[in-house]
């Protein structure tokens, strides 16, 4: 006669023995060969962290934060996250919605002092899921150029123009000029800086106390990697750019410890009502009647059959990517200091680890 108790154990066993998220099957050399590149010590570096079932499961950091005093990275150092950005300023918008100070389908119009006239018809939503057809101000910045761009002065070159690429809500088109005008929403609706209001309600809360909108001249950035670009000679400082301090569409620094809480957040919920964070991970709908691949800050794309959300941040000196597999319970987030790489495609080759094991 079977026992019953031992085929519950058997079932717990084998439940336990073939789970696919263990150190076993995501050995620390595996990781460490994807970042061979990053490790040396005459190099920029990178940081990872790899997040499951809301505990950090992994963290290591590779090569150097800044060259020229010779500072290793670490996984607390903290990069410009370049349009990982992105994701905060659109939760700064649901949390000015949830609060009943704000609508997804406002007009920017009436909500933005000083936004022209040819952009009316332009929504919130529209500006969060890059359905706008606004141009982007990096084309509209003079070659001559030196001074940095502020997130202000968006609004003023958009103002030396009168008309967009194409009616609100057409087509996708990716426009970093909407997400600058979004932090001056935040800013004249909420009567706050917009570094100060992510301070204050995103950042505190979480304990992400290292990352902050940087300001220069105004605030400062603890164990700061610095942006690299690799020449005939090796690495050059690349830090800064005239597009640096728009702080909407790139503008946040941070390190990959602060971005577990971050990640743990997003599984938890805590900073908007449900609706509106599944609002945030939901394609955008055009006027054909079609869906794009882009919510609210993130791009909504599978990947191995499993519903997956991504953005990638780009800007000189940095490369950097997280990636969500809300399915898996894993997000996985890699920072870079340097002006090249496909971090990624690392964190793909992370994820098919820790779903699947190490391949032969």
């Amino acid at each position: 006669m079977t026992n019953p108790k031992l085929i519950l154990l058997l079932c717990a066993f084998c439940v336990l023995s073939c789970a696919p998220y263990s150190m076993k099957d995501t050995p620390s050399h595996s990781v460490d060969v994807l970042f061979s590149d990053y490790s040396l010590s005459t190099g920029p570096g990178a940081s990872v962290a790899i997040i499951k079932d809301g505990r950090l499961f992994y963290s290591k950091a590779y090569g150097m934060a800044d060259l020229e005093t010779r500072t290793s990275a670490a996984t607390s150092t903290n990069y410009r996250l370049a349009s990982v950005t992105k994701q905060f300023t659109a939760t700064a918008v649901l949390m000015l919605v949830d609060k009943g100070k704000l609508s997804l389908e406002s007009q920017l119009t009436d909500v933005l002092p000083g936004a022209p006239a040819y952009l009316q018809g332009v929504k919130i939503r529209h500006l969060l899921n890059h359905t706008s057809g606004i141009v982007d101000y990096e084309d509209l910045i003079p070659e001559s150029q030196t001074a940095q761009v502020l997130d202000k002065d968006v609004l003023s070159l958009l103002r030396s123009i009168d008309s967009v690429y194409f009616p609100p809500g057409a087509k996708f088109k990716y426009s970093n000029s909407g997400y600058s005008l979004l932090a001056l929403v935040v800013e004249s609706i909420s009567g706050q800086s917009f570094a100060e209001f992510l301070k204050k309600n995103i950042f505190e809360p979480l304990g992400m106390n290292h990352t902050l909108a940087y300001q220069q001249g105004i605030s400062t950035v603890d164990h700061r990697a610095y942006g690299y670009s690799h020449s005939d000679t090796g690495f050059v400082r690349t830090d800064q750019s005239v597009t640096s301090a728009v702080l909407g569409d790139g503008g946040i620094y941070s390190s990959v410890d602060d971005l577990f809480r971050w990640a743990v957040a997003l599984d938890s919920r805590p900073l908007v009502r449900p609706l509106l964070h599944s609002e945030a991970h939901t394609p955008g709908h055009l006027t054909d009647g079609s869906s794009t691949t882009y919510g609210f800050g993130w791009y909504i794309e599978p990947y191995k059959d499993f519903p997956t959300f991504y953005h990638t941040g780009s800007t000189r000196g940095f490369r950097n990517a997280i990636l969500r597999l809300p399915s898996q319970h894993l997000t996985i987030v890699i920072l870079t200091n340097r002006n090249e790489g496909e971090p990624i495609e690392i964190a793909r080759k992370i994820a098919d680890l820790m779903m699947l094991g190490p391949t032969s």
